[in-house]
């Protein structure tokens, strides 16, 4: 038999979670949500340990293990993604680092025909009704007080998060109370999504606290295999569960499976480049050739030194000293396990050129790569740097008709000149700001890439053979006008061009990526987008200013970069 919803959401991830709860919200729409993964239980220590994150990266319980193809211009190299295998997606495994991007950001996704009201005064309103912004002044129109998720800030307190910040300051940078307020371009604490101790996901956030409705549904390990499209319209979604395939029908399909299931999921249905589609086996019913194209995602490094003072996590990483940091959190949700770690950094401009800030840092306080391997030093530490909006464009596509096989992804990283002239800029501005005198004291040399790194030739090379994502998959189902050829989603009603009932709500529906970490402005997206799904009044526009480089007074008679 098969079971009938309102809305059926293919996704309980960040956005997923988003919809599940503003769907549902007023009782009259049964809404189900379909996650592939497993619940994130509250006894998982990998999930909900802030300091744990690291961990379920690479493993098969919490993340789907995408890789890229060889990437031509990284020596072929394969770069894995991490994608979150589990209810809540990616924010139930990665950094907890809360940024919304630069105004400047949505004011260029605005820019675009057809895009008007998704300027920063028409997202500002979201992302206020989002946050629970618990270090900022209760006055402060920039940040949200009253949301569903709760921010901590910083608190940055080690000594070498200070010595950073007065480096930077130093090297002719400014400081910045809140990178996601006036101004985010400068220095200091960042917010992350940490409250007392313990993750805030956006399933702990939207999901876990409305799961008692009864028109709201949630199964995990749901696997979707396509969504059933007859002429303009979906009839429903055929999906695997406990061994048995299963239909549902829907009054609306709403995709939230990410910037890569996304579109895989809509080329298997037959929505995609028709040539493309039957080469692997595929009917076309829906001819877009933007699915899987415009693939954006950032890239960095990670600047490692060793530090002459006992001050860094560096000991910590010692399995001796494990099972009482482990004690310390389960007790009391305290010790070096409660915090993510990544709490400050900055933001700049590397040549004058630009007119808001292309690169972002993660100061932090210990030396050691996502998969856990430590620096060879007593203690150290390190700053993740990258561009934040390469000119770089890549595009996914599956290889046959089957939902389980990963899709082919190439990201053409390094690709442009502009990418390669700003990877340049990012590891010499943070050499600058690591030679100051304030960090000094701190730093008896760099570890990775060491000083044998020298000229552009070099930079690029290491690049090339060292960087890693970071894990901001998006854009490959833009939306835009219809008159766009490439463009894959309505602006205006999220859904899919051709179809009628099929819409796209998460990171693949971006234009452009953000110039920071991308799981705010998905919250702040699926926010928005839930108004538009149902109908609502748009919240009002805010028209407020925020700091743009050259016109603040404050600029008068200062280097900022």
């Amino acid at each position: 038999m098969s079971e009938r919803y309102d809305y059926v959401i293919i996704g309980g991830g960040s956005a997923g979670s988003v919809l599940g709860n503003r769907l549902s919200e007023d009782g009259n729409r049964s809404v189900l949500i379909l996650e592939a993964g497993r619940s994130d239980y509250a006894w998982d220590l990998l999930i909900q340990m802030p300091a744990a994150l690291p961990f379920p990266s690479g493993k098969s319980l919490y993340d789907w293990k995408y890789e890229s193809d060889p990437e031509p211009y990284m020596g072929g190299r394969r770069i894995k993604h991490a994608r979150g295998k589990v209810l809540g997606g990616s924010s139930s495994i990665n950094g907890m680092i809360y940024q919304r991007g630069n105004p400047k950001d949505y004011e260029r996704w605005g820019a675009d025909s057809g895009m008007e009201t998704w300027d920063f005064a028409h997202c500002l309103p979201y992302f206020k009704r989002l946050e629970n912004a618990l270090a900022a002044d209760p006055d402060d129109e920039y940040r949200g007080h009253d949301g569903p998720i709760k921010l901590e800030r910083g608190p940055a307190k080690n000594p070498l998060f200070q010595a950073f910040f007065n480096a930077a300051v130093e090297a002719g940078y400014s400081r910045t109370p809140d990178v996601n307020g006036y101004r985010q371009e400068g220095f200091g604490p960042f917010d992350k999504h940490v409250y007392k101790g313990r993750r805030m996901s956006a399933s702990r956030a939207y999901l876990h606290p409305v799961k008692h409705r009864k028109n709201l549904t949630i199964k995990t390990r749901a696997f979707v295999k396509d969504i059933d499209i007859n002429g303009d319209r979906a009839d429903g979604v055929t999906y695997q569960r406990n061994g048995k395939m299963h239909h549902v029908t829907a009054g609306e399909v709403i995709l939230a499976g990410g910037a890569i299931n996304t579109p895989q999921l809509l080329q298997l249905s037959g929505v995609g480049d028709p040539e493309h589609l039957r080469s692997v086996g595929v009917e076309p019913k829906v001819n877009l050739p933007g699915v899987g194209e415009n693939l954006q995602d950032h890239l960095e490094t990670y600047i490692q030194y060793s530090c002459p003072q006992p001050v860094s996590q560096q000991p910590n990483l010692k399995l001796s000293r494990m099972p009482w940091i482990g004690l310390q959190w389960i007790l009391g949700r305290k010790g070096p396990a409660a915090t993510n770690h990544f709490e400050g950094g900055g933001f700049v401009r590397s040549n004058e050129t630009v007119d808001y800030p292309n690169l972002m840092f993660h100061f932090l306080p210990v030396a050691v790569r996502y998969d856990g391997q430590k620096a060879e030093t007593e203690h150290g530490f390190q700053v993740h740097v990258g561009p934040m909006y390469s000119d770089a464009r890549g595009s996914l596509k599956i290889r046959s008709n089957n939902p389980k096989e990963h899709p082919s992804m190439v990201y053409n990283y390094l690709s442009t000149e502009q990418d390669k002239r700003e990877w340049v800029e990012a590891i010499r501005v943070s050499r600058e700001i690591m030679a100051q005198p304030a960090m000094k004291p701190y730093n008896s040399g760099e570890i990775s890439p060491g000083p044998s790194v020298q000229t552009d030739e070099e930079i690029l090379d290491w690049v090339a053979k060292d960087a890693e994502t970071a894990l901001h998959p998006s854009c490959t189902a833009k939306m835009g006008p219809e008159s766009d050829p490439m463009a894959v989603v309505d602006p205006k009603t999220m859904k899919v061009h051709g179809l009628d009932n099929v819409r796209v709500v998460d990171a693949s529906a971006m234009p452009y990526v953000t110039n920071g970490n991308i799981h705010a402005p998905v919250l702040m997206l699926a926010e928005k987008a839930a108004d538009l799904i149902l109908e609502k009044d748009p919240l009002k526009p805010l028209q407020i200013d925020y700091y743009r480089h050259g016109v603040d007074p404050a600029d008068a008679g200062t280097v900022t970069g």
